[in-house]
């Protein structure tokens, strides 16, 4: 007898719209992954200044951050697609830029005003500093349409009973294109060059991740093109203009009572646990693995179990799926609490590798199950400012949280922070359990309507 499930996974892979999606979007993943490791060693190379970095990437996490709830109503207003369209020609314009501005091996620039005028600008360092945090700000603020239009486009693309199978799918590859991604432009920077030491000079590796970034976000423009929406969302919102629709998006979050629990329960963990992790996992590995290769095996082992999770979410996560969503989400943190607890008493590497793949399986298979749940449950029109407020609340509020952890290991040991940190999921996931309605939300409960 055929499986109902091989069928499903069979349907979707045969789906149109899913194999023009899943075609841009590995490209569009790999060239992110590029840019991630070359933008950093960029201005590493250029400064040797590791606060001019951190400002590098402050420039590009605090306009998607403050942007991206904005972003969000945007994308309600005039249709995910369109949104994220334009948001990759606006990605693709200025990795095009830094691309030039790396390629540029002459100290001065000379632009030709008119036959009688020339305006040479000085090359320096500095200069071209600015010139980068001027794009990393542009590039900032482009994510902040990008992410939620991203997320927003696949319930008008892909059938409502594909869904979960289709998520999984593209965060399963986005996983792959994390551990693929640095590994190649790692190769790019050592094969090609990788710039000298104050100079944006002998520069062709970095120059190529770019490059390839860039056409990335081209390429996979011209894939969205050829999908095709399903059906145009329909409602009569009255026009108003980009806050109040900002402001009608968090009434109807705080009017749906499951997603209003889950939002403020999110938010809660986020702020006093997921910060912390991005602070606390390379300090063990500086201060008990043996540095920065001990990082990386880390981060890989959460990766691969993100991918494994992922997988089994995609494949199988009705067969496995013993409660109600909210009991299995508060289960799922509760077992991570636990995982976190002993991290920061390890004592090697391999100790540390088998928890993180753990918190990572279950982080995989959580997202592909929360994001599946949020765009079953939200209504078409409100899914981009829905999808914003949700990526808020880890883009928005995970650096506080870390900007509170690094302060606190200044009061106490990083064994303390990982124990105190695991007591604390534990602790809200049980709360959660026990006095709010939580446990009981479906995977099954309909859209609320608008």
């Amino acid at each position: 007898m055929d499986d109902p499930k091989k069928r499903q996974r069979a349907a979707l892979m045969r789906d149109h719209n899913f194999k023009w999606l899943l075609r841009g979007g590995v490209i569009s993943m790999l060239g992110d992954q590029l840019t991630m490791v070359a933008l950093p060693w960029l201005v590493l190379k250029l400064t040797g200044d590791t606060l001019a970095l951190g400002f590098v990437i402050a420039l590009m996490s605090i306009p998607r951050a403050v942007f991206i709830l904005i972003g969000g109503a945007v994308v309600d207003r005039y249709s995910p697609k369109r949104v994220l369209m334009l948001s990759k020609y606006a990605n693709a314009l200025l990795l095009g830029v830094l691309t030039l501005l790396v390629l540029n091996n002459q100290p001065t620039l000379t632009l030709s005003l008119s036959e009688s005028l020339t305006l040479t600008i000085d090359m320096n360092a500095h200069l071209t500093l600015m010139l980068i945090y001027v794009l990393a700000f542009g590039i900032g603020l482009a994510q902040a349409f990008g992410i939620p239009s991203g997320t927003s486009i696949m319930p008008q693309a892909i059938a409502a009973e594909h869904l979960q199978a289709a998520n999984g799918v593209l965060m399963g590859l986005r996983q792959v294109s994390m551990l693929i991604g640095p590994l190649l432009a790692a190769g790019l920077l050592a094969i090609s060059g990788n710039g000298a030491d104050g100079v944006v000079a002998d520069a062709r590796g970095l120059a190529f991740a770019f490059g390839f970034d860039c056409l990335s976000f081209l390429v996979s423009a011209w894939t969205l093109s050829k999908v095709g929406i399903l059906k145009a969302p329909e409602h009569n919102e009255a026009p108003q203009s980009v806050l109040r629709s900002v402001g009608a998006g968090l009434v109807m979050v705080w009017n749906d009572v499951p997603l209003r629990l889950c939002f403020i329960y999110w938010g809660t963990v986020s702020l006093f646990i997921g910060g912390a992790m991005q602070v606390a996992l390379p300090v063990l590995a500086s201060e008990k693995l043996h540095g920065a290769s001990a990082f990386g095996l880390l981060m890989g082992a959460n990766g691969a179990g993100m991918l494994l999770g992922m997988a089994v979410a995609a494949m199988a996560g009705a067969r496995l799926r013993f409660a109600s969503f909210g009991t299995v989400l508060l289960v799922g943190d509760a077992i991570a609490g636990v995982l976190v607890m002993p991290l920061g008493a390890v004592q090697a590497p391999w100790q540390a590798c088998a928890l993180m793949l753990g918190l990572g399986l279950l982080s995989g298979y959580m997202q592909i199950n929360v994001f599946t749940w949020i765009q079953r449950r939200v209504p078409p029109h409100m899914m981009g400012r829905a999808m914003s407020i949700f990526m808020f609340i880890f883009m928005g509020l995970a650096p506080l949280s870390a900007a509170g952890a690094g302060w606190v290991l200044t009061v106490i040991s990083l064994s303390q922070l990982f124990l105190g940190g695991g007591i604390i999921l534990v602790v809200f996931a049980t709360l959660a359990y026990l006095l709010t309605p939580i446990r009981s939300i479906s995977s099954d409960n309909a859209p609320q309507p608008q």
